[in-house]
């Protein structure tokens, strides 16, 4: 490929202006609103508006539950951001963040058939983006946060899951703790481990790695036993710099740097940065390790360096183009799903936990063949190299979502029962 001036461009440079091809045409963005009713007649239109909208408007007044029946409420999921970390990039603001916010989107509709907006807040106080998204709330089915800086994450989605009467679910942080679980399940089983004795070094202390620590330890992992790191180092117990979660990881203990705590490690999980993981702190690590590098597009380790240094290991990263990647679209289309389908008031702890057993699961399972196409691969198999499903695995949504509607049913915080024959 070449440009006007016959320069042949770089891989890098074409796949940058194939990504702003994609976005800027045939028409600019990647969503747009479609009509689910016909308007072609003027007897239509009497239908769609005035006078025949004065009907539904009546009965949800008598009865608010009437809003799902007759309007899109209970298949719409808002999308929203302050752009404050967006992606790997930072605090771009909230217009920068739309791109990625409208990608989202078009992942509920394309893996769950849900209906969704993307919706960019510009605000001054934590209280400005809690009072937005909690009074234009009642909008949506649910409440999709991302690429909020933490700690800021942290209090915007407990104040919101306060006020709000559908659920809120900051992906962030929960959708990659669920997909980090399952894969580290599945990895500690094969590795003939257990996770409750297992040593646990967590580089990186924003919200995916707090949440993925809580979930963890929700699964039986045991926090004394797990070591997080921050830009300063080993975050202990004799620092003062600390907020409130960091706190919540502070070990006592003498170690001070990533060689201190790795040596003799059994899993760790990068949510930093590029190349941060020496080859001499991997070879610390104790027997059958198993790494997960999350850092996006560049792994705190490559999985080739890796394996060059250990020959026990498993391995997962966010990267598409490696075995075992941890991508969020595993569970958050299929969690929503599953909690709209049952009018969940909330997405709680039973519900994600449900999510990870249903995708530990599926990768035990054999892998049909148009799985396998889609992944250009002639065969997986649960082992080292899969771990977790793919993406494209038409499976994860009828599991998934089965999973956590019944979930939400069993512990209270369903509105109406699972619909007979869900997802069958």
């Amino acid at each position: 490929m070449s440009d006007d001036n016959n320069q042949v461009l770089s891989p890098e440079e074409q796949f940058r202006q194939q990504a702003l091809d994609y976005h800027a045409y045939p028409t600019a963005g990647k969503i747009s609103v479609e009509l689910s009713k016909p308007a072609e007649t003027a007897a239509d239109l009497s239908l769609a508006y005035s006078p025949g909208v004065a009907e539904p408007v009546r009965e949800i007044a008598q009865n608010a539950e009437n809003v799902y029946k007759y309007t899109a409420k209970g298949n719409m999921v808002a999308v929203i951001s302050n752009g404050t970390a967006i992606l790997g990039l930072g605090n771009l603001g909230p217009l920068a963040s739309k791109p990625v916010m409208e990608g989202k989107a078009l992942l509920f509709k394309r893996f769950a058939g849900l209906d969704s907006i993307d919706i960019e807040v510009k605000h001054r106080t934590i209280e400005e983006f809690v009072d937005t998204v909690a009074n234009i709330a009642d909008t949506f089915g649910g409440i999709n946060l991302e690429d909020i800086k933490a700690p800021d994450c942290f209090e915007i989605e407990k104040q919101l899951i306060e006020r709000c009467d559908v659920p809120v679910f900051h992906d962030d942080q929960h959708g990659t703790a669920i997909v980090t679980a399952a894969g580290m399940l599945n990895a500690i089983e094969l590795q003939g481990k257990k996770l409750e004795d297992a040593t646990i070094v967590c580089l990186g202390a924003g919200a995916a790695a707090v949440a993925c620590m809580e979930l963890l330890i929700k699964c039986g992992a045991m926090r004394e036993k797990i070591y997080m790191l921050d830009r300063k180092g080993v975050i202990h117990t004799r620092r003062d710099d600390l907020n409130q979660y960091k706190q919540l990881f502070a070990n006592n203990t003498d170690k001070r740097t990533l060689e201190d705590v790795i040596e003799g490690a059994d899993l760790f999980l990068g949510v930093s940065g590029p190349n941060l993981l020496e080859p001499e702190a991997l070879k610390l690590m104790a027997d059958k390790p198993i790494v997960f590098a999350c850092s996006n597009p560049d792994p705190e380790i490559k999985p080739e360096l890796a394996h060059q240094v250990r020959n026990d290991l498993i391995m997962g990263t966010g990267r598409s183009d490696y075995p075992n990647q941890v991508n969020n679209v595993l569970c958050f289309p299929f969690i929503f799903r599953g909690a709209l389908d049952v009018r969940a008031s909330e997405i709680n702890d039973a519900m994600k936990l449900a999510a990870v057993e249903a995708i530990r699961d599926l990768a035990k399972e054999a892998v049909p063949a148009e799985v396998l196409k889609a992944a250009g691969v002639d065969k997986l198999e649960f082992g080292p190299e899969y771990i977790i499903p793919k993406p494209m695995d038409p499976r994860l949504l009828p599991k998934v979502a089965k999973a956590v509607a019944n979930a939400a049913v069993e512990s209270g915080v369903a509105r109406i029962d699972m619909p007979k024959n869900y997802m069958q």
